[in-house]
């Protein structure tokens, strides 16, 4: 059985908020791809074999721009033509999942070389948005008039579906609030069903509030020192957070849904991409991997809640 192992990954950001320069996702994408088979370390030559041999692709639906085929649109890009193609859900569990399927695909066989990737432009849709620069220059057209970027927190994400207005990732805000429980209680996105999740867990253990919060802010305290530190992350570069900070309900730091105020939620407007290279040992060594270069998953696993939050 083929064991199957990350050969490399790339990371690439586009830090600036200018509507001039403003990259769509695919092209965000495109950019980590090719990072990722650079850093295998192969010549020119063994890396446009590599390229070639690629038959899977996977990719984390985009809150950014709806693409009618974005896994053919990017394999076209790339210069290949994978027999399996795979578009998610959105969901930020989905890059572990597509991660994942890709290793267990390579360890039957099923797969020789797999590429798993993701991103998101919504700081440059915002920036575009708000200069009333739509759709963003450049970018490709949408069937659909795009006329700002879904987020979370917006009033779009709460009003009647009967007449919504047109933002990115509209398919998702529909579904989420027209069926099952959450419909009927108008709970659905993140920021609401998080908090849900988070009280009904801090119950279960027996915590005060006040343990919570502090617990919760270390936690996110230890990602910001990380975030600090890393050129790739959107906050790289600025003064990190501390658990004081992230714990202090404050003008610069409001409450969103309890017990979660500003700082303990995701900051969805960046423009970053990531992608990853798997295939199996045997395939490393056939085409002159060194075994330094090598990371083994080690296991996934995951789950599917209720669509009613029971």
């Amino acid at each position: 059985m083929p064991t199957p192992i990350v050969i490399g990954v790339g990371d690439f950001k586009n830090a600036s908020k200018e509507v001039s320069q403003a990259i769509e996702p695919m092209q965000l994408m495109l950019n980590a791809i090719r990072i990722s088979i650079s850093d295998t370390g192969l010549s020119e030559v063994a890396a446009a074999k590599l390229k070639s041999q690629i038959d899977s692709i996977a990719i984390v639906r985009t809150w950014t721009w709806p693409y009618p085929d974005l896994p053919s649109l990017l394999s076209e890009r790339l210069g290949i033509n994978p027999s399996y193609k795979h578009y998610t859900d959105h969901g930020g569990n989905q890059p572990g999942v597509i991660f994942g399927d890709a290793a267990r695909r390579i360890s039957k066989g099923e797969c020789k070389v797999a590429i798993v990737t993701g991103g998101e432009a919504l700081a440059s849709l915002t920036a575009c948005a708000t200069a009333n620069k739509m759709p963003p220059p450049g970018w490709p057209t949408s069937e659909k008039a795009i006329e700002g970027p879904f987020s979370p927190s917006t009033r779009e994400l709460q009003q009647s579906m009967s007449n919504p207005i047109p933002v990115a990732g509209m398919d998702l805000t529909t579904n989420l609030f027209l069926k099952g429980l959450g419909g009927t209680h108008n709970i659905g996105a993140p920021i609401h069903v998080y908090p849900l999740f988070e009280n009904g867990f801090r119950a279960h253990r027996g915590q005060s509030i006040q343990q919570n919060t502090q617990e919760s802010a270390e936690l996110y305290a230890e990602f910001a020192k990380v975030a600090e530190q890393n050129p790739f992350s959107w906050g790289f570069g600025k003064p990190a957070e501390t658990a004081e900070s992230i714990g202090t309900v404050n003008k610069k730091n409001r409450m969103i849904c309890f017990p979660y105020p500003l700082l303990m939620n995701a900051f969805n407007t960046v423009n970053t991409a990531a992608a990853c290279l798997l295939t199996s040992v045997e395939y490393a060594k056939e085409i002159g991997i060194p075994e330094s270069e090598w990371i083994y998953p080690l296991g996934g696993a995951g789950t599917r809640d209720d669509p009613d939050c029971e």
